[in-house]
């Protein structure tokens, strides 16, 4: 048998082990300019009148999305958000209360950016609720990393596919205790914020040409 045979044997072998192995699909990358994600805090207490509910943005993140059309339990996502990043957004509030909201959000008392400067996303199961022409109804399940504590969440997603761009919807709640945030009370606790905060998010990501 001729070695010219035998690599050419090799490599058609090598070739189909590589495609049964790939995940089927295309690869997306979000984009953030596009994208938004947001954190909403609510107060609660004897005195919460004299509060306010907090809007945080999300201003830096970047991750992939891999979606099959076809078999969309073999889907992904994976984000990464740059916890400096956040940033009271409060609308209608003086820029002294903003300030000072950023500055306890980012500080060791809730985030501690300096220590735990990721928040990562990494999906680990999708499940598919109802598709109607591009637009797919899902549970999105994964590990939530936040504060240097990693928890399994899971959440429903609105996915519509628009030739080469995906947008995905959704929103999901999480207790601050859950991850070794202490809720931040003021005023003996008779203002506090509540432990169950929201994020809404819409992801904008377009598939990589390659």
């Amino acid at each position: 048998m001729r070695l010219s045979y035998i690599i050419g044997v090799l490599a058609m072998l090598i070739a189909v082990t590589a495609a049964a192995q790939s995940p089927s699909g295309a690869l997306y990358g979000i984009v953030p300019s596009g994208s938004k994600i947001q954190i909403e805090v609510f107060r609660e207490g004897l005195l919460k009148t004299f509060g306010h509910d907090h809007l945080i943005e999300a201003k830096i993140f970047s991750g992939t999305v891999h979606f099959n059309a076809d078999k969309v339990e073999e889907s992904s996502l994976s984000l990464n958000i740059e916890a400096k990043s956040l940033t009271a957004i409060d609308p209608g509030e003086a820029e002294k209360d903003r300030r000072d909201v950023q500055a306890t959000m980012v500080g060791a008392q809730v985030l501690d950016v300096e220590s735990f400067p990721r928040i990562t996303f990494r999906s680990t199961g999708v499940h598919l609720i109802k598709k109607a022409g591009t637009d797919w109804e899902l549970t999105l399940t994964g590990k939530l990393n936040l504060h240097g504590v990693e928890k399994p969440i899971s959440f429903p997603v609105r996915v519509r596919l628009d030739k080469t761009r995906l947008t995905a919807h959704g929103e999901l709640f999480i207790a601050q205790t859950d991850f070794g945030i202490e809720p931040v009370k003021v005023a003996g606790g008779t203002v506090r914020v509540k432990d169950r905060i929201k994020l809404d998010f819409t992801i904008v990501a377009e598939r990589n040409k390659s």
